[in-house]
């Protein structure tokens, strides 16, 4: 795993929002990051993973023991001048609206992944920020193009709509085009497709197999529609669970479909296992299973 490892305040409005003045919330931290968060997910379904980040020089011990706690080998790079991000999340309903400063993730460096860990891994899971907040997709490119050649599988999730519109489209699917395993939300599948409404979720998700295997389109309740090149649309519902905060139902879903692919490479055993982790995720507050 490769990618972002930030703090999270999660604001859940008690009541309806008082515009300048105070509302009730339930308001929780908890550590996040899209890739930390599938990389606790793996660890706690009991997958050896490694976790590459950045964080803040005075958050180093603490992330690192939060991700051994969930079964993660932390390799976390540090910075003295710049904080560990943190994203502030408000919660209203299904649909979180998030505030992102990355902090010490922005100097996080693909090369920062050596070549002795990639050889001895079957996957390189990628989030899109990584991809959009670099100052050049280069260094990216060249960390997949080196698991390739290591014969490591490539896992992208996309992570957010607004940052891929504003970073473009078709830069964003250039940048990790070739994939074999792809997560998108049904958001990002428009963005990224240029497909309207009229277009439903198996439309959108057979589009991107022109770029990649595997494409899973995480619905919000944690069901998907998996594509492959070729093969019929897979469709998995949803598992009915108690709701506490939508944060990390799709890095939940991409860890449970990636720990059944690694053995199953069964796309339909993939995704209801992915389903049922992101079932888990939605009734805990916070992106990562609980302690």
């Amino acid at each position: 795993m490769f990618g972002d490892v930030l703090d999270d305040i999660i604001v859940i409005a008690s009541t309806p929002q008082a515009r300048g003045t105070d509302t009730e919330a339930v308001i929780r931290h908890r550590a996040g990051g899209a890739a930390a968060n599938t990389a606790a997910w793996l660890g706690s379904l009991g997958t050896a993973v490694d976790f590459v980040g950045r964080v803040g020089v005075a958050d180093r011990h603490r992330h690192a023991q939060l991700l051994a706690n969930a079964g993660v080998v932390p390799r976390l790079g540090y910075d003295a001048h710049d904080p560990t991000g943190t994203v502030v999340i408000t919660v209203d309903g299904s649909s979180p609206s998030m505030f992102t400063d990355r902090g010490a993730s922005a100097g996080l460096d693909p090369d920062d992944v050596p070549d002795s860990l990639l050889s001895g891994a079957a996957l390189l899971h990628v989030t899109g920020y990584s991809v959009v907040h670099a100052r050049t997709p280069v260094p990216l490119r060249r960390l997949l193009t080196r698991a390739r050649a290591a014969g490591v599988a490539v896992s992208v999730d996309p992570g957010s709509s607004g940052f891929i519109d504003r970073f473009g489209p078709e830069a964003f699917l250039d940048a990790v085009d070739g994939a074999e395993l792809f997560f998108p939300s049904l958001d990002e599948a428009r963005v990224l497709t240029g497909l309207d409404a009229g277009h439903d979720e198996s439309a959108l998700a057979q589009a991107l197999t022109d770029r990649f295997r595997v494409v899973c389109l995480v619905r919000a309740d944690g069901g998907a529609v998996v594509a492959r090149p070729g093969r019929p649309v897979v469709e998995v519902a949803g598992v009915t669970t108690r709701t506490a905060d939508p944060v990390g139902v799709g890095d939940a879903f991409a860890a449970g479909f990636i720990d059944a692919w690694l053995t199953s490479r069964r796309a339909g055993v993939a995704a209801r296992r992915g389903a049922r982790a992101a079932a888990r995720a939605s009734a805990v507050v916070g992106g990562r299973p609980p302690a």
